[in-house]
Order: structure tokens, then sequence, then C-alpha cells
């Protein structure tokens, strides 16, 4: 029978909030590290793929980014890329080390924005055996263009440029509303936070820290580490075509699996074509 705990692990100053899922079976098992997007927490809908994949057989540890959550960290709500990249990394540290995980099969699941950070992290560290990238960022530059029209792009830099000097200047970080009322991350975001813990705000800066982040730069480094890529075809919040560009650049072994409907519908209504997905990917590259 799969237990879970709550969890706190040590990485690089701060103490990451988090769910350790331990199969039922004795012996070592491969390790499965998820986390989630832009300014999501475990809460809002992990527990739905972790769960799933230690019934399976593996050790799952879901965390907290920090800045978020139950997870400790300032700026509250910054969403800093590279170094929620090197915190996966340290995750990956702490759950090696942990008696009933098998050191040389740990698996990466990431979505959205840590969709990026598993194609980083599976490139850069060669402990990591196994890759599912979900709707993942891939361009942090185009993503920002994307979502700040040209027209407002000039007003909008003068504004971190001022939350810069502001900040050096003692003021509290600017922030601004994560999901914009009527949007589709609000609709995303009211389904899946059931018991209401979601902070929906980040820092102005998270937008600028978004703007140096290219996931992409770091496809051709991924193989010979197996790499799923699971896109939806309607996807505008991370533009599936440039998914599907990066894609292209991946070396072998790679699989895309293309599910049909917006970015948030493979937690929602397409939760169990992607989680199965995710799961025959696992047990494919890391049993």
């Amino acid at each position: 029978m799969t237990t879970r705990s709550d969890i706190v692990v040590e990485a690089n100053g701060e103490r990451l909030a988090g769910w350790l899922y331990q199969p039922g079976e004795d012996g070592t098992h491969p390790l499965i590290v998820m986390s989630h997007g832009f300014s999501a927490i475990m809460a809002m809908g992990l527990d739905d793929y972790a769960a799933c994949f230690a019934d399976a057989g593996f050790a799952v540890l879901v965390y907290d980014h920090r800045n978020y959550g139950a997870s400790s960290g300032w700026p509250r709500h910054e969403t800093d890329p590279w170094q929620q990249v090197e915190d996966m990394r340290a995750v990956i540290s702490y759950g090696r080390n942990l008696a009933f995980v098998d050191p040389e099969r740990i698996g990466l699941w990431g979505t959205s924005y840590s969709g990026g950070h598993v194609l980083t992290v599976g490139a850069l560290d060669s402990r990591v055996k196994c890759v599912v990238s979900q709707v993942p960022l891939v361009s942090g530059q185009r993503t920002f263009e994307a979502w700040v029209p040209e027209k407002s792009r000039p007003r909008f830099l003068e504004r971190l440029a001022a939350d810069r000097d502001g900040r050096a200047g003692g003021q509290p970080p600017g922030v601004t509303p994560a999901a914009i009322p009527g949007s589709e991350t609000a609709e995303w975001a009211e389904a899946v936070d059931k018991d209401g813990t979601y902070g929906n705000e980040i820092t102005i800066r998270s937008l600028d820290l978004l703007r140096g982040y290219e996931p992409i730069s770091f496809m051709t480094r991924i193989a010979p580490t197996p790499l799923l890529m699971i896109v939806a075809d309607q996807d505008t919040q991370t533009p599936v075509a440039w998914q599907g560009e990066a894609f292209e650049m991946a070396g072998h072994p790679k699989k895309l699996v293309t599910l049909s409907g917006r970015h948030y519908d493979p937690y929602t209504l397409l939760l169990e074509e992607s989680r199965q997905a995710a799961l025959d990917w696992f047990q494919e590259h890391l049993k």
C-alpha cells in the first residue's frame, strides 16, 4: 500500500515543502521528481499524477518551489527560473539518498514552467535517466512577448526597471496578479484550488527573470536521456508551435504526444490521457 508523507527538503538555503510517496513493495524503486508551473503549488492537482505513479511502483517526490506554498523563501511569489533549476537538482540529490530509492533510476516530470526546467535539468544533469515535459515553456522571451502586447511593452519594461530601483531603495517588491479574472489561467486555478491556498500573485521581477530563460537552447543536449513531450494542440499560454520546434531539436530517444485541448486541459479534461502517457514512458525507461 502506497504511503504519502510530508517532508522538508533543504535546498540552497531554503526549506522546500514536499510530499514523498513510497510504494508498498519492499526493495528499492525508481524515483520520479515532480513540481508545478509558474505560480502554482503542488496542492493544485499534482497528487492526481503522483498517486497514480506511486501505485504503479514508483517512489515519487513532489515539492513546492521556493517562495511558494509551504516552502520558505522571500520575496513571496517570486519565480526565479535558474534558482528553481538549482533547487530541482538539490531535490534530486535528496531523493538519491533515500534508502528505498534506486539512485540510478531518477525521472523528472514537469509541466508548463517546470516543463522547461526538466528540459534544462535533463540536459545538464547526467543523474537524470528519463524526462517527461508537459506543455512546457521553451522560450522565456517569446512567451513574454506573447503575454505583453507590443504596444504595452515599453511601458511595462519601464515598470520593471522602476521596480528594480525601488527594491534597491528599500521598497517592497511590486506584485501583479498571476491569473487575470476571466482568463484561461483563472478558470483553471478556480477549478483545482480546492482548499483555497493559492496566492494569486507574482512579483513583477518574475516577468523580468522570465525574459532571460531559454530552455530551448538546451534541447540538443538532452539525448541520450529519453524525452517525452506532452503538448496540447490549442495551447496559447506556452504556444504549441514553439514546443514542436523544440522537440524537433532534441535527439533520440524521444516521443511527442499531442492532445486535443488548451494549455490547462491535460490537468483536468485530459488528465487520464496525459497521466497514462507519462506513466508508460516512465515504465519503459525506468523500470
